[in-house]
């Protein structure tokens, strides 16, 4: 498959971040090898990965994988945290830079209810939403976080994600809208976009000059609804299997391609899934996944000629 960009693919298909249970009985060293038999050359990192980055890294060299980014939680919109939120962020950029790695997938924790806010129950089932105060105060801090990125070389990309304070239309478009572009870029993710209301081929045009990665994920609209209906907290809608990869959903990843390769996108695109192992076997969905992709590069290329 000829692509303008690069693919890789999360570990989260094999081992769940937000949820535990998901993938547990899997060593790193499974992961990795699974990854690399599929093909991949690009990929996260994973809570079973090796913690040393020495170890890291030799891990990562035995597959020939290239790591690409690791999720970095920030609580900015609350001021009086700045200091130490930076210093921290600065040693992950410390840690990240010497893997080549070119972005920080970031997002805000504060009043989350992925319960990385210990303010928030672990069974809650609505964000709370943040202050013109708290807006502020995220902004100026993704400012500053981002200001250090592009000082070694990189990027900060956000992430818009469900059960966070910025996954509405109008949350990401503020967010845009209130940071510094030199600084803040956005991490595209098809499945948490959707599960947040917005239309994913609207978001990504709307906001393509500042996006600098992606995710490719799908969703179950009957998990959806159910999700929406009964207002599941955010794990249960995970344990629900609202998220699956590419082609085995309800969103249509061929226009997404098409303003890909029309745009000449060429940065890293990673296949997620974040579903349960032991009913969605990963191996076997990202091969599926692999295999959707593929006839919709086909598709395009057989019009060219």
């Amino acid at each position: 498959m000829k692509l303008p960009f690069s693919l890789g693919i999360h570990p989260i298909n094999w081992v769940g971040e937000d949820v535990l249970e998901h993938g547990d009985h899997y060593t790193g060293e499974e992961v990795m090898q699974q990854i690399q038999k599929l093909g991949f050359k690009g990929t996260e990192v994973s809570r079973k990965f090796p913690k040393n980055p020495v170890e890291l890294k030799a891990a990562l060299d035995r597959h020939g994988l290239q790591l690409t980014t690791q999720w970095k939680s920030v609580f900015f919109s609350d001021r009086s945290r700045h200091e130490e939120q930076l210093q921290s962020y600065q040693e992950h950029i410390n840690f990240l830079k010497p893997f080549g790695c070119k972005v920080i997938s970031t997002a805000e924790a504060g009043n989350s209810i992925l319960n990385q806010d210990p303010s928030m129950p672990e069974d809650a089932r609505h964000v709370r939403p943040l202050t013109e105060e708290q807006w502020e105060a995220l902004a100026e801090g993704l400012n500053a976080a981002g200001k250090l990125a592009h000082e070694a070389g990189m990027k900060l990309v956000y992430h818009h994600h469900a059960g966070t304070v910025v996954e509405k239309p109008e949350e990401i478009d503020k967010l845009m809208d209130m940071t510094d572009p030199r600084y803040v870029y956005l991490l595209y993710d098809s499945g948490h976009g959707y599960y947040g209301g917005n239309d994913p081929m609207e978001l990504l045009t709307k906001h393509y000059n500042r996006i600098g990665y992606i995710h490719l994920k799908d969703v179950r609209q009957e998990v959806l609804n159910a999700s929406r209906e009964q207002h599941y907290p955010i794990r249960q809608s995970l344990r629900e299997g609202i998220f699956t990869v590419p082609g085995s959903g309800v969103l249509d990843f061929e226009p997404i391609f098409r303003y890909l390769f029309e745009q000449e996108y060429e940065d890293w695109a990673l296949i997620e899934g974040e579903q349960d192992p032991k009913i969605y076997p990963p191996y076997e969905f990202a091969q599926k996944a692999l295999d959707y992709l593929a006839s919709i590069v086909t598709k395009i290329e057989n019009e060219k000629k």
